[in-house]
């Protein structure tokens, strides 16, 4: 595959966790209804006015690199477009992404016209995980290819991997029912979703640790069996360590605004490189056999 279409992709994937990024920053310097109305930015104005201040800036702001994304999501369609017959998998994955990027537009405008409604920006944030499991997929796709594909992986640790895919997902989902009950609405007057917040901190923490515990048996397992996925589930585990940090930082000092932005950057990393992790326990027909045929070359040479 051409290096064009890998830094795409590349590119596209980053900047869909970007734009999480940003919209975490949206929410946590309370400019969430910034814009107070969508599409339009006032009701007379699509951009936003100096009368609007600093939040203005921020809403409007992340709008914009939505519709940077949506040119990016464009960019890489078009280049897939014309390989549709042969790169079938390309097509679908560019497509399926690129769609998200408008629902997910018209998604922020419902929660603004609901005065962020903490169900709908939880619901934003959930079609922001699966975008950025798309892109990583679109990425590992440009490298390999589309061969047939066979496992090569034990059993037992595919069945691991997916349980701990399962558990992560769920850490994900309880941390935004959290943040859906904590102080970082968006705006000084948008409603909370009422339920126990230090209560949920400790179910959120639950699905984290067994997460953790279980990246760390599929570390073992990877080492022990020389598995291809080593690097990927070592990186798994740091981001792990980075998000277990930062929540335990975040309970003790108040919630910081800045350490609940970077916790929801990380969570989406998290889901990025978990879904690499899933997809790499597969391997192209091919470059299986290539791999065999490097190996006894060097044995019938090496002797």
């Amino acid at each position: 595959m051409n290096r064009r279409l890998r830094i795409i992709a590349w590119i596209y994937l980053a900047a869909q966790i970007l734009l999480v990024g940003t919209g975490g920053l949206v929410r946590l310097t309370s400019s969430g209804l910034g814009c107070p109305t969508w599409p339009r930015c006032t009701a007379d104005s699509i951009v936003n006015t100096p009368e609007m201040g600093i939040h203005g800036v921020i809403e409007f702001g992340n709008r914009l690199l939505g519709i940077a994304l949506g040119l990016l999501a464009l960019v890489a369609f078009l280049a897939v477009v014309r390989m549709r017959r042969e790169r079938p998998d390309l097509f679908r994955l560019a497509l399926f992404a690129g769609l998200g990027i408008p629902a997910q537009a018209v998604i922020g405008g419902i929660s603004v016209h609901m005065q962020l409604n903490p169900y709908v920006v939880g619901f934003h944030f959930v079609i922001s995980v699966v975008l950025v499991a798309l892109c990583t997929a679109f990425v590992y796709r440009v490298y390999t290819g589309n061969d047939p594909r066979i496992s090569v992986v034990p059993l037992r640790f595919a069945i691991l991997a997916y349980l701990t895919s399962v558990m992560a997902l769920l850490t994900i989902m309880v941390g935004i029912l959290t943040t859906g009950s904590g102080p970082h609405a968006g705006d000084a007057n948008a409603p909370r979703n009422g339920l126990d917040s230090e209560f949920l901190q400790h179910i959120h923490s639950w699905p984290a640790y067994l997460t953790f515990a279980m990246t760390i048996a599929l570390l073992v397992m990877a080492f022990r069996q020389n598995l291809g996925v080593q690097r990927l589930v070592g990186l798994l585990l740091v981001v792990e360590l980075f998000q277990v940090a930062l929540g335990l930082l975040q309970a003790n000092l108040g919630l910081p605004p800045f350490l609940v932005g970077l916790h929801m950057v990380l969570a989406c990393a998290l889901a990025a490189v978990m879904t690499g992790v899933i997809l790499y326990m597969k391997s192209p027909v091919a470059r299986i056999t290539e791999a065999r045929d490097v190996r006894e070359k060097e044995a019938i040479s090496h002797p």
